[in-house]
């Protein structure tokens, strides 16, 4: 990989400038310009590499989201995915290698909105539901660790406990600043990749660009944002092979090991979901990426050795297709196109 791409993808996840001339920014430290660093982020987009540059709402604070699945004959699947790739609501639908064969994400202004949008799906797709929301987050969302050139050491530090890892992320308990709606539904998709974003972001709502940057980073600093900076797509930069690891960890130890599972390098994601009884039993899940399948599987035992819970009930759930992926909508859905059916009496998990 050519050297800038590289050092934009490495060290621009995180700490993207919130500054009048971000761009600018990044191309001094890159010795470059900032037309050239623009340029490249645009092609990087256009080749799918990137899906934007802008921020990353930790999970419900903003609105309320949810993990769902669904267990579909396999002559349904295409069928049901192309129904739910309809909702502006999910953002994210993958087929996975298991009973439960679909998994996809569905985020909404509240929780009420959120419960709607559940049973809509159910009763248009004519098929149940498992909704899984978070729970705890140990390591979710910090950026996708770019190890072009070097295999993922499964060996992680020390355990230790970190409670401020473990907070609960309560459905519905979002960010009540009214007044930044109209800023969250500008850049949810990412930011514009001009000179001046944050200006021209400025410009589209009527503030001022001191504004802008000003309201970003109080809910930056404030855990609203999780991270700001690029957001990549594994698959196209080289890590063919993803699954969900999916865990039924007795509940004593849940966080001990939600966090030493979310430091190993090969994890990009680690959090707590509900079981369902008795349909599902997992509790802890995280995320493996590697460039095959091989691999994967060789990191999911290596951590199962090395944290000592070989005993653990687990099942590796591997990535098929995917059907839809872009950034979680908070704001404006209400302005897509989309269905309407009244549902009334529908049980779900």
């Amino acid at each position: 990989m050519e050297a800038l791409t590289r050092r934009l993808l490495n060290d621009y996840q995180h700490g993207f400038p919130l500054a009048p001339a971000p761009f600018e920014a990044i191309a001094h430290t890159l010795c470059t310009d900032s037309d050239t660093v623009i340029q490249r982020l645009r092609h990087l987009q256009r080749a799918g590499a990137v899906s934007r540059v802008g921020p990353v709402f930790r999970p419900n604070t903003v609105g309320a989201s949810t993990l769902a699945t669904m267990s579909l004959p396999p002559r349904e699947l295409e069928r049901v995915a192309a129904l739910v790739n309809t909702f502006p609501e999910v953002n994210h639908n993958y087929e996975r290698e298991h009973r439960y064969n679909l998994w996809f994400v569905v985020t909404a202004r509240d929780t009420a909105s959120l419960e709607h949008t559940l049973a809509q799906i159910e009763h248009r797709c004519g098929h149940p539901l498992l909704s899984l929301p978070l729970l705890r987050d140990y390591h979710i969302d910090l950026g996708f660790p770019m190890q072009l050139d070097t295999q993922p050491d499964p060996a992680g530090t020390e355990p230790v406990v970190d409670d401020t890892a473990s907070a609960h992320e309560q459905a519905g308990n979002g960010y009540h600043d009214t007044g930044s709606d109209d800023l969250i539904e500008a850049v949810q998709e990412g930011l514009p990749l001009v000179a001046r974003p944050y200006l021209e972001i400025a410009r589209s709502l009527g503030w001022s660009e001191a504004r802008v940057i000003e309201t970003l980073r109080r809910m930056l600093e404030g855990g609203v944002i999780k991270r700001l900076g690029i957001v990549v797509r594994h698959h196209e930069l080289g890590y063919q092979a993803n699954a969900m690891v999916v865990w039924d960890i007795p509940d004593f130890r849940t966080d001990e090991l939600g966090v030493q599972l979310g430091r190993q390098d090969c994890v990009t994601l680690c959090y707590q979901r509900p079981r369902r009884l008795p349909d599902w039993p997992y509790n802890l899940f995280c995320m493996v990426h590697g460039r095959d399948r091989t691999q994967v599987e060789h990191c999911v035992h290596d951590m199962r050795r090395t944290l000592g819970i070989e005993t653990v009930p687990h099942e590796i759930l591997f990535s098929g297709r995917r059907f839809k992926q872009r950034g979680a909508r908070y704001r404006g859905i209400e302005k897509e196109e989309t269905g309407k059916w009244e549902v009334r009496g529908h049980g779900r998990y």
